[in-house]
């Protein structure tokens, strides 16, 4: 026996909230804190490990509220599970894809894949410190292809938003901003 699907609520032209403000600032804190740790910082600097460690921490939070935070930001609303998966890559190939109030399953997917690189930097870039891993370098190796990996990915992510707003016919970008989705 199988559970009754509930639709996501539709989201309205004049706008549903959905991502509040811890999740917003999360995110372009986030943001800033990869880029800035990629582009900008040089390996092994005082503010590359501590911006390291302040996007561990940012992620370490938004699991927190993944459990306590929102509607839209617990994890509940949005895990991708397989179920939720295959109906979304159905949709797709139908050319129908339905919008979804948060997440959909696929940024769902990305979102923690993303969170997870983020806390694997993390360790990687702590171990490097530590007496045991000092100037090893295969963690090094990890370290930097794990970074690599991240902004590929998050650069991946942030085309899919553009693409995805288009197919849905929402605001995805603005709404990551506002806080607000809305279709048009």
């Amino acid at each position: 026996m199988s559970a009754a699907r509930t639709p996501a609520p539709a989201v309205p032209t004049t706008g549903l909230v959905v991502w509040d403000r811890f999740v917003r600032v999360f995110h372009w804190s986030l943001v800033a804190c990869v880029l800035v740790n990629f582009f900008v910082v040089d390996d092994g600097e005082t503010l590359h490990q501590v911006l390291g460690y302040v996007a561990a921490g940012l992620v370490g939070a938004r699991i927190v509220w993944g459990f306590v935070g929102s509607r839209h930001a617990r994890f509940a609303s949005f895990f991708p599970t397989p179920a939720r998966l295959m109906r979304h890559l159905a949709e797709l190939r139908r050319g129908h894809a339905e919008p979804h109030a948060g997440h959909n399953p696929l940024g769902a997917l990305m979102m923690l894949a993303l969170m997870a690189l983020v806390l694997a930097l993390g360790l990687t870039g702590w171990l490097q410190g530590t007496d045991r891993f000092w100037g090893e370098e295969w963690l090094q190796d990890l370290h930097e292809g794990l970074a690599t990996t991240l902004v590929a990915l998050a650069g991946l992510h942030a085309a899919a938003a553009i693409v995805m707003g288009r197919i849905e016919r929402t605001r995805l970008v603005r709404a990551m901003i506002t806080g607000v989705k809305t279709r048009y």
